[in-house]
């Protein structure tokens, strides 16, 4: 799963592709490198973001999805490196109104990170139109959800939510087998939470339905690292340095194989080839292959 940040704020890449072509132009890169999904997001959901409005979010993301729902015509630009017809388009909001306009404009895949709690309509949006859906767990939302986080087992916590929101949607109307999970790493937890969740995410499997982790170029990467090999240099500090961008990659990459060896087979990244080359030598070392995963089926590892 490709990322496609449409917004001025978003952690590692705010402002790069906030006019439509860049963003467009950006998802083709993504799926020349191997993307099977391009997750279009207006709307930042950093640690401390503010909310935008339905019309703002709308005008970000929905020249976007139709640029990219037109990706798969002869002049459209790389075909993407899997061979697929053209990609599937996932919309990142918790805005029914917003999901509802992108998904007539292409996209079949809703990534709520609110797992249908924001807007009430959410639910009834995903289930009328049949499209799939991401359900991921947070404490609290995005201004609050960094300040002092606590869980007593964090895994059992996150595990008993996605429970309770996978049959919430299920309730509402929304087919179980078009229902993702996501733990939410770096939403509402600290360092040691999102260890810990990495390090068990196996037991999430039990719930029956595909994991989606997201680690991508997050600070607790680097935070780790640096704590085992020591401060980064003075004029490299922040996600725009490039000893901390290569340490954030390379947490990147760490944190996705081990995803994949415990269960996880939907990875969220911004750097799509080299996550993907990962994954593909180590599934041949632990499985024999991965298989990308193809609109309407079940992702496997």
């Amino acid at each position: 799963m490709g990322i496609v940040n449409v917004t001025p704020d978003s952690f590692s890449d705010g402002g790069l592709y906030l006019q439509a072509p860049a963003a467009v132009a950006h998802a083709q890169r993504l799926l020349a490198e191997g993307a099977d999904i391009l997750d279009v997001g207006g709307e930042s959901t950093r640690p401390g973001a503010q909310p935008v409005s339905a019309q703002e979010e709308l005008r970000r993301v929905l020249p976007v999805v139709e640029g990219i729902a037109a990706i798969d015509s002869p002049q459209a630009g790389p075909a993407p490196r899997t061979g697929s017809a053209g990609p599937q388009i996932s919309i990142d909001t918790s805005k029914a109104s917003v999901a509802a306009a992108a998904l007539r404009a292409g996209a079949s895949l809703v990534n709520d990170v609110s797992a249908l709690r924001a807007d009430p309509d959410m639910a009834g949006v995903v289930a009328d139109a049949g499209a799939e859906c991401c359900l991921m767990h947070m404490l609290g939302e995005p201004r609050t959800m960094q300040r002092d986080p606590r869980y007593g087992d964090v895994v059992d916590e996150v595990k008993a939510f996605l429970t309770q929101r996978l049959e919430f949607a299920v309730g509402e109307g929304i087919s179980e087998e078009l229902i993702m999970l996501d733990p939410g790493i770096g939403f509402g937890k600290t360092v040691a939470h999102n260890l810990e969740l990495l390090d068990r995410l196996d037991e999430l499997t039990g719930l029956g339905r595909p994991l989606v982790v997201g680690t991508s170029r997050k600070s607790f990467l680097a935070r780790v690292i640096a704590d085992s090999q020591g401060p980064v240099i003075a004029d490299s500090q922040g996600p725009g340095g490039s000893e901390e961008r290569g340490r954030r990659l390379a947490g990147t990459i760490a944190t996705n194989v081990l995803a994949l060896e415990r269960g996880a087979s939907v990875f969220r990244v911004h750097d799509v080839a080299p996550v993907r080359d990962a994954l593909a030598l180590a599934a041949a070392t632990l499985h024999g292959r991965w298989t990308a995963r193809r609109r309407g089926t079940t992702p496997r590892s």
